[in-house]
């Protein structure tokens, strides 16, 4: 769900409301019901939220329901505030849904390493309704929108093995095609700068969709085969574990590649979430793959003179 924020005369809500001190079940209804809409708090003056259709409705309900409570609510529309920009405002509500992207993410990461068969019956279904509810309140596209729909995919196949990565001879892999899915992000943009870097310096890449790989291509960051996640590795480990790639650099930008697209904070590198943004910016631009991908790769190489090895 997006907002067109800018293009509003009175781009926001806002809802007062007191409550007696002996209502403090109904305080909880009403905190409850506030984070379920996606509002956020704005200091002691209330709970903002974009307007829209729908949150005024949500508000105005809310309102009727507090007053019932013999308790006062009003819903305001707001043109500006004075000490927060626009930009201040649609951050405060990102941050609030990255929060909540990220803790689903850790789940879905820990289902994914669990044999289906040993998954707790409705799990990935619980998760998948607790995702919807965070995208109907995503009132600006996180980034992270996307990286929970790739996990989500993920999850519905059988696990890789946790184990060591199979070592594979790289003589096998020179002159080939690699495929990939379209919209190449950080993970895929990374593993294509190392194929051509410590691989293959003549590979070629194509994009495809899932079950539609060319024959003779070799797959990677697909969901199904060739070079993806591989427990708790992203594409880029697991092919630097494969291919033995030792370079103190490529394993540094591992490092930040790890970080941006499991959002995990394994190894605390916060590099990656720039470049990352970077590329989300080009897409929605509607780039070409082939383009987005080569300037993916292009800035990969910059971040490898950039960098300090280990």
């Amino acid at each position: 769900m997006t907002v067109a924020i800018y293009k509003s005369a009175c781009p926001w809500l806002l809802l007062t409301f007191s409550l007696p001190t002996k209502r403090a079940s109904q305080r909880v209804e009403v905190w409850r019901k506030l984070q379920r809409y996606g509002a956020v708090p704005l200091g002691n003056s209330g709970y903002l939220l974009p307007n829209t259709p729908t949150n005024q409705e949500r508000f105005e309900w809310l309102a009727t329901a507090i007053r019932k409570y013999a308790g006062d609510a009003s819903v305001v529309k707001i043109q500006s505030i004075d000490n927060l920009s626009t930009p201040q405002l649609i951050g405060r509500f990102s941050e609030a849904r990255v929060r909540e992207y990220t803790e689903l993410i850790r789940e879905l990461r820990k289902l994914s390493s669990i044999p289906r068969q040993k998954r707790a019956f409705g799990h990935l279904t619980r998760l998948r309704t607790r995702f919807r509810e965070i995208v109907e309140i995503d009132f600006f596209n996180s980034p992270l929108q996307k990286r929970v729909e790739e996990l989500l995919a993920r999850a519905d196949t059988l696990p890789t093995s946790t184990g060591e990565t199979a070592k594979v001879k790289p003589r096998d892999y020179v002159g080939r095609v690699w495929a990939t899915r379209p919209r190449p992000g950080i993970d895929r943009s990374a593993s294509a700068w190392l194929i051509q870097r410590f691989i293959d310096k003549k590979a070629r890449f194509t994009f495809a969709t899932e079950g539609r790989v060319p024959r003779e291509a070799v797959p990677f960051d697909m969901f199904h085969g060739g070079f993806g996640h591989r427990g708790e590795d992203c594409t880029f480990e697991t092919l630097q574990k494969s291919f033995r790639i030792r370079d103190k650099k490529a394993e540094v930008i591992g490092e930040i590649i790890h970080d941006a697209d499991l959002v995990d904070e394994k190894f605390g590198r916060k590099e990656g979430f720039g470049i990352d943004q970077v590329l989300n910016g080009w897409a929605k631009q509607g780039i070409p793959d082939g383009k987005l991908l080569e300037r993916g790769i292009q800035l990969m190489e910059g971040l490898y003179h950039s960098v300090s090895g280990k």
